[in-house]
């Protein structure tokens, strides 16, 4: 592409607002991991033979769920404003996120302010909210309705 003001061949941004949307969905896939001794990685396959080409995954299982009700309270990753969601399996797989009892217009309110209220803690110093117990308590709702972040556990 040649010139300052020539746009892109194809243009990468949104052209439908958030709420116009019927609904956010994440699609996933819940799997094993195989043993990788029992892979070699320099073998190289034809495709008739396919069917003998030892997989590195197993026991694949799909799923579909609404954004809101397997989301956290954390971001998803780090350095970008990504929503974070929960990590438990059964929780992923029985929708039952952080704002499943609160709502969607909850989950909707918490991250489009998600870092952008500023409140004083006890000692007069001020603080972004970046957790949902003291955004639902900012803005005097049901602290009872949260369901808590299940605990990490590490697999061995």
């Amino acid at each position: 592409m040649s010139g300052k003001n020539q746009r892109p061949c194809v243009d990468t941004q949104m052209t439908v607002r958030h709420n116009e949307y019927a609904g956010h969905f994440c699609l996933g896939i819940i799997y094993t991991r195989t043993s990788a001794t029992s892979v070699d990685e320099t073998k190289s396959y034809a495709l008739k033979d396919l069917d003998l080409m030892p997989s590195v995954i197993r026991d694949f299982q799909f799923f579909a769920a609404e954004k809101w009700r397997i989301a956290s309270d954390r971001r998803g990753s780090g350095n970008t404003a990504n929503i974070g969601s929960i990590d438990k399996i059964t929780d992923i797989l029985s929708g039952n996120g952080m704002f499943c009892l609160l709502g969607e217009k909850w989950f909707d309110d918490y991250w489009m302010n998600y870092g952008k209220i500023t409140v004083q803690d006890d000692t007069g110093k001020t603080k972004k909210i970046t957790n949902l117990h003291d955004f639902v308590t900012y803005r005097g709702g049901d602290t009872s309705l949260i369901i808590p972040r299940a605990s990490r556990r590490k697999i061995r």
